[in-house]
């Protein structure tokens, strides 16, 4: 019997790590390494305890590795850090060496691969990889140049954040599917035109390195400061002991080197059934499942509500009324679900949008409410996101903006046409109702960039980045007129995309005539065939701002750079070649412009250089 279990979790846990490498997660990595570990339990010598979890990709040509790509053994806390710790002590005592100097660098949760120069491989089953040489023709950009050996294929998580977080679960299952498919995907297309899919070098990740003592003693700060330095979704930290020698001597199993340990976070678990489960419609019309749990305490918090993430996964996990499931709160202030334990037996989705009673369709995982107009949630999110995008109107937050919806200022037209006497009337208070009429008056005001105006009426598919485009391409008096065909034919944008975007502009164009006739300060973005005349010390260079600058705003800096013809990108990849760092700016950025080769300027040095100080 014993011998049956085995066998069947073997083949549940194969089962579960091919789903992970093809980007579809069944379950979380916490659930699958206690699945591991009861493996361990059963069977420790099992040769899949002992072997790297494979991979397939069946229309990828085969690469022998010229040295093993293993997994990394795992610690989920300091008691097993510790044990590693005293073997690598153990092991450089024997040599007659001193204590080994410990580097810590990010776990970035993505693809394995190996850059050797001339092909670029998945790891495979650890001895033989697949040839993926293909993403990097396709727009994956390797971060430092090529040929520097072991890495990780990622997505910018800022970028995967403002851009495809309302569509996909997480930046590595797109990443997969990039690696993997055929045919790419749209949302696959713009992040490779954007330039947000990188090959990251292990030997390029921001580091800490230190005696082994102070490795433990300040494991939670090491974390804390590397984890604000890198763009990229964690899954953890990765611990090693330098020194060839040490390492030679400490050797490796079939599945993991002895000299190196993956430091995982556990965070704090507690169960709960699920009582019910609350749909909510976001902006983009996505339609989210939010569960409503028995109340219970985890790291000091009482949690009634998590998120159920997308109705697929409500589906697939058989999450309902009565459903046993396991919460983590680990670091973040949200709970998460961890795994379902008991699934249920009253299982549904939404049937109709839950703000205006709308038809749904799916959209991946994700159900989507096409009633855009005239759906409370999605109004009120979208006017959320026009004073956040825009970035010059404080007090409209989304109590606020609820009421004015329910009370019939339902569009920008309306909310910019509100007096004292209108908010007075739906019993806000005459200083608020002040503060009001003068944050619209300010938001006219205030100089802001043609690209953030345009991409603040949020029309799928056309955020920030795309907006600058477009704008680069056509002036934003004219898309009204725009057609996909003209669209499509503008490097960065696909055929389905440049239907849906021009479909939006079309359908908003009412809405964005009447806004530019309010007078609004914009900065506008320089035409392309303008910029290409350009001659100035920064044209043609790809540049980033980063940090607060005391002479302009982030945004006249950067309006400035592009009249100069400079390629103002919004955060730094393989493809920047200066970077302006302000006060307070991001070290992981300027750790990733130096990775870059990039020139690294303070604001005087970049005024300078372009003959304005």
């Amino acid at each position: 019997m014993s011998e049956e279990k085995t066998e069947a979790l073997v083949e549940q846990l194969g089962l579960w790590n091919q789903a992970y490498r093809d980007g579809k997660p069944l379950i979380s990595d916490r659930e699958y390494d206690d699945k591991v570990e009861e493996l361990r339990t059963l069977d420790p010598d099992h040769v899949y305890l002992h072997t790297v979890e494979a991979e397939s990709f069946d229309n990828k040509g085969q690469v022998r590795h010229a040295k093993p790509m293993l997994s990394t053994e795992k610690a989920y806390d300091r008691e097993t850090l510790q044990r590693w710790l005293d073997r690598c002590l153990k092991a450089a005592d024997q040599l007659g060496l001193p204590a080994p100097t410990i580097r810590v660098t990010p776990k970035l949760d993505g693809a394995a691969g190996h850059d050797n120069g001339t092909v670029l491989a998945t790891r495979g089953n650890g001895l033989v990889g697949y040839d993926i040489t293909e993403a990097l023709h396709r727009g994956v950009v390797p971060i430092g140049g090529r040929g520097l050996g072991l890495g990780e294929i990622v997505m910018a998580q800022t970028y995967f954040e403002t851009a495809l977080a309302d569509e996909f679960e997480h930046p590595r299952n797109l990443v997969v599917g990039i690696l993997g498919s055929d045919t790419l995907s749209e949302p696959a297309k713009k992040a490779l035109d954007a330039g947000q899919v990188h090959f990251v070098p292990y030997v390029n990740l921001a580091c800490w390195r230190g005696d082994h003592q102070r490795f433990l003693e300040d494991l939670d700060t090491i974390r804390h400061d590397l984890r604000g330095q890198v763009d990229y979704a964690l899954d953890g930290f990765v611990a090693e002991a330098e020194g060839e020698a040490l390492r030679e001597h400490m050797g490796a199993t079939n599945h993991h080197y002895r000299w190196q340990i993956a430091i995982k976070e556990r965070g704090e678990t507690a169960e709960t059934i699920v009582r019910a489960i609350t749909w909510q419609t976001g902006r983009t019309g996505n339609v989210t499942p939010v569960l409503e749990v028995e109340p219970t305490r985890v790291s000091g918090a009482t949690i009634q509500r998590i998120t159920g993430h997308h109705a697929g996964l409500i589906k697939a996990q058989q999450i309902g009324p009565g459903a046993r499931i396991q919460i983590i709160r680990s670091g973040e202030v949200i709970p998460k679900l961890e795994q379902v334990l008991e699934a249920s037996d009253e299982v549904t989705v939404a049937s109709e949008c839950p703000s205006c009673g709308g038809a749904l369709s799916w959209r991946n995982d994700f159900l989507v409410c096409t009633n855009h107009d005239a759906c409370p949630a999605q109004v009120v999110n979208g006017l959320r996101h026009w004073f956040k995008m825009l970035g010059s109107a404080d007090w409209f937050g989304p109590k606020s903006l609820q009421r004015l919806v329910y009370g019939g200022f339902d569009s920008l037209e309306k909310i910019y046409g509100l007096t004292e006497a209108d908010c007075l009337n739906l019993d806000f208070g005459p200083g608020q109702s002040a503060n009001f009429v003068e944050a619209l008056a300010t938001s006219r005001q205030t100089e802001v960039e043609d690209a953030r105006f345009l991409a603040a009426f949020g029309i799928a598919d056309l955020g920030l980045g795309d907006s600058r485009n477009l704008l680069r391409q056509f002036p934003l008096e004219s898309l009204g007129e725009l057609q996909a065909e003209t669209l499509e034919a503008v490097h960065g944008f696909g055929t389905i995309t440049s239907v849906r975007i021009t479909e939006g502009l079309q359908a908003r164009w009412g809405t964005i005539e009447h806004m530019l006739n309010l007078g609004f300060r914009l900065l506008p973005t320089p035409l392309a065939a303008a910029q290409e005349a350009v001659e100035s010390p920064i044209a043609g260079k790809r540049i980033v701002f980063t940090g607060k600058m005391l002479l302009g705003t982030r945004d006249e800096m950067q309006a400035g750079a592009r009249a100069l013809g400079a390629d103002v990108l919004s955060s730094v990849s393989g493809k920047t070649q200066i970077l302006v760092a302000g006060e307070k700016a991001s070290s992981g950025k300027i750790a990733k412009a130096e990775a870059a080769g990039a020139q690294i300027l303070s604001e005087q040095e970049y005024l300078s250089l372009i003959g304005q100080a």
